[in-house]
């Protein structure tokens, strides 16, 4: 690794102060300036100079805020506002301040290049959140939350990332870890004795606490995909023959022109994507190319790439025009959906559009309620509520719950590993290898459960992860 994550245990012990815009770069009515680390007062007492006569920022209290003003020797750069958080009651556990000055780019550089003159470094990426996590403050997992938060663009987003930062993903994941210790400690002092052909540990008691924990981690890993795509947004996608509808009712679902609408079929040739949030949470409408045998190249391209569409969404709109559309129709498409379809887990919703054209009830209105077909006219923008209500329905229904639901993809993987060495564990206790050999797969269940946490970290990890933070978190 370079620079700063290529020595990350020589940074901790080393403490240097470090600073950094804490505010995105640019103009603004104001921006934070953060500073932490053991010299943190040591430099504000020569740059600092308070409103209030006889102030020592030596003795000023945490969790305070104090007016006055940044001075460059004679010259006054700006009056700002001064928050101190004295350490080990700060975020990043050590000593902490945070200038708030005004938001002139010319005044930013020249408090941070002031800073920098009397003590202190520019902060790499993440640092401040990785101190915090090498001085205890949070776990590993409760760390890369934080950059969840920061990136939450909805409610159920912001959910998530908040009930991992607060430790409920991370206390699940320990708790496994502690089973599986008190299991390696029999496991490992089998092998202490192993002379004298000894076993501490039930066999029986063993494969049956793998299967508990098996259980959990499986339910875990199932959960993943349900993080994704609160994180990246619902897929929808809005499918349907030519000419009936479909990017009408993007464009009414998102209130913005953003499909091109024409009554010639097949004028949508390929996806077109965008986001909106219904309720808190964030969906992600993907208007398709019509469903139709065709000649046309092009066209019939964008038709594959319909069905990859498909494939990707976890909520199908099908779009039919009621004025025109049979019952058959709608039974021969969504049996020609099946065979395409590769996974199951698919809510289909019934979109019956045009309804402006009606001039009489439909021949088969009494099925299409049957089958909770919802009646619209995206042309005139009706019927839209009750669209977007479903949709919000379904997924609070189905994707969110109480249960503890993995988003991060790392997470993802050591999941996956640790059931696998979990896996051969269980093999190994039927076939009786060695007690070493189990011992091993043990270790290694261990392992990828303590990445999770930060239990057990390389620097190669940590820099990874801290990396992709932005300077000043």
């Amino acid at each position: 690794m370079d620079g700063v994550y290529g020595s990350l245990n020589s940074i901790h012990r080393q403490q240097d102060t470090i600073c950094a815009l804490a505010t995105p770069p640019g103009i603004g009515a104001i921006a934070v300036i953060r500073i932490s680390g053991k010299q943190t007062f040591t430099i504000l007492s020569k740059i600092f100079v308070s409103a209030r006569p006889g102030f020592d920022i030596f003795k000023a209290k945490g969790n305070r805020i104090y007016f006055g003003k940044i001075t460059d020797q004679e010259s006054i750069l700006d009056e700002v506002l001064l928050s101190v958080f004295k350490g080990p009651k700060s975020y990043t556990g050590e000593d902490i301040a945070e200038i708030s000055c005004h938001g002139s780019i010319f005044i930013q550089q020249k408090m941070v290049e002031l800073i920098l003159r009397n003590g202190a470094r520019l902060a790499a990426p993440g640092e401040y959140t990785m101190r915090a996590f090498f001085n205890g403050k949070f776990d590993l997992s409760q760390a890369e939350a934080v950059a969840d938060l920061i990136h939450s663009s909805s409610q159920t987003s912001h959910d998530l990332a908040m009930n991992q930062m607060r430790g409920g993903y991370s206390d699940e994941i320990k708790q496994l870890r502690i089973q599986l210790l008190d299991f390696a400690s029999l496991i490992e002092l089998e092998l202490d004795f192993s002379e004298e052909d000894v076993e501490f540990a039930d066999r029986s008691n063993m494969l049956e606490l793998i299967g508990q924990l098996q259980k959990s981690i499986k339910k875990l890993i199932e959960s993943f995909s349900t993080g994704n795509v609160i994180r990246h947004g619902i897929p929808v996608a809005i499918v349907g023959k030519p000419n009936v509808g479909k990017s009408t009712l993007l464009n009414a679902i998102l209130n913005e022109e953003r499909a091109i609408v024409s009554d010639i079929p097949g004028t949508t040739r390929d996806t077109i994507e965008d986001t909106i949030i219904l309720d808190g949470i964030c969906f992600r409408f993907i208007d398709t190319a019509g469903l139709r045998q065709s000649g046309d190249t092009i066209e019939a391209i964008g038709i594959e790439r319909t069905y990859e569409k498909i494939n990707q969404a976890r909520m199908i709109l099908y779009v039919f025009d009621v004025s025109e559309t049979s019952i058959e129709e709608i039974n021969e498409s969504l049996l020609d959906f099946q065979q395409h379809i590769e996974s199951g887990q698919k809510t289909f919703i019934l979109v019956a559009n045009k309804t402006d054209l009606l001039v009489e009830t439909p021949k088969h209105f009494g099925t299409f309620v049957d089958l909770e077909t919802i009646f619209a006219s995206a042309k005139r923008k009706e019927g839209l509520s009750l669209i977007s209500d479903l949709l919000v329905k379904t997924v609070r229904k189905n994707l969110l719950s109480d249960q503890t639901i993995v988003s991060n993809s790392r997470h993802y993987e050591a999941l996956i590993k640790a059931s696998e060495a979990l896996n051969y564990t269980a093999d190994g206790l039927i076939k009786g290898i060695p007690t070493d050999l189990i011992a091993t797969d043990v270790r290694s269940a261990l392992h990828y459960l303590g990445e999770i946490t930060g239990q057990v970290s390389t620097e190669e990890l940590l820099g990874n992860i801290f990396g992709k933070f932005c300077i000043g978190k």
